[in-house]
């Protein structure tokens, strides 16, 4: 996707209910028929930490199976190391030491699994490594590798819950917020809402229409998911449309799963380019000499 370009969904994958973000790169997404935790949300969210069911697993699967590209460095993003730590270690961390994160299953190529595995005994607390899974030709793909894997030791009633390896700044008040909100639904989102105005453009050369922004919402992650309902959701997409997903949300909102959306953390940010991870690098750094 080039700068200034805008997406629909329904032109990539059939699904007519959101797009992408020209600047930012994130799914965007008109969420009318989905469940919105308004102002009792926001009190919930910074309320006291709440626990699922003890009857209920949550399998986290970390993606890590991307190169990296538009970084222009010489190892995969997640790979770098930001004062002594590679950036994959920051949010294992968080992960593993979550008392509601029962399992961790990651998703990385063959020649990164040995260091990942050397790194796990420092940065891993919590001993919930349960293995890896082969990324696949798409994020969606990867994503479906891991289910597999997942189902072999998790029920369809557990849930699954998907996060970014470049997205090292998962709070435990974010984990948290996700799980809560999970229960009585297929699934959650955390979004942010748009601050640009927001156009639509049918050939990328001519705006077509503006879009009312308070309807519209830059999804993040992690996203969270009943395991039964969401894999048979991209099993559905098999052989073909499962390629043109861009977002782990779009499976389940396609297949009418009903996915609740909670506010998001503007710090929660992927690193995608290098000014991303100049920003990483100071938040650090700063953190640091507190």
């Amino acid at each position: 996707m080039q700068a200034g370009q805008k997406i629909s969904c329904e032109a990539a994958c059939g699904f007519g209910s959101g797009s992408f973000h020209c600047r930012t790169g994130l799914p965007v997404w008109r969420f009318r028929d989905l469940y919105f935790y308004k102002r009792k949300a926001e009190t919930d969210f910074h309320s006291a930490d709440r626990s699922l069911p003890i009857s209920v697993s949550t399998v986290c699967q970390i993606l890590s199976g991307g190169t990296g590209t538009r970084l222009a460095s010489d190892i995969p993003k997640q790979y770098i190391e930001v004062y002594g730590k590679p950036i994959i270690s920051y949010c294992i961390e968080s992960l593993s030491a979550h008392r509601q994160i029962d399992a961790i299953q990651i998703i990385a190529d063959s020649a990164w699994q040995k260091p990942i595995q050397s790194w796990l005994p420092a940065y891993e607390p919590g001993k919930k490594f349960r293995g890896f899974s082969a990324p696949g030709s798409n994020r969606q793909l990867s994503i479906l590798n891991g289910l597999e894997a997942i189902r072999k030791y998790a029920d369809d009633s557990d849930y699954v819950f998907i996060h970014d390896a470049a997205r090292p700044l998962l709070t435990p008040k974010q984990i948290t917020a996700c799980l809560d909100a999970a229960k009585g639904h297929d699934g959650v989102i955390p979004v942010l809402p748009m601050k640009d105005t927001v156009y639509s453009s049918a050939d990328g050369k001519r705006i077509t229409a503006l879009l009312d922004r308070s309807e519209i919402y830059a999804g993040q992650a992690p996203e969270v998911f009943r395991l039964g309902v969401y894999y048979a959701a991209n099993v559905r997409l098999l052989p073909d449309r499962i390629k043109n997903i861009n977002g782990s949300t779009e499976p389940a909102v396609m297949a009418g799963l009903d996915v609740a959306m909670i506010f998001g953390d503007e710090n929660n940010f992927k690193i995608t380019t290098k000014a991303d991870l100049e920003r990483f690098q100071s938040i650090v750094k700063e953190a640091q000499s507190l």
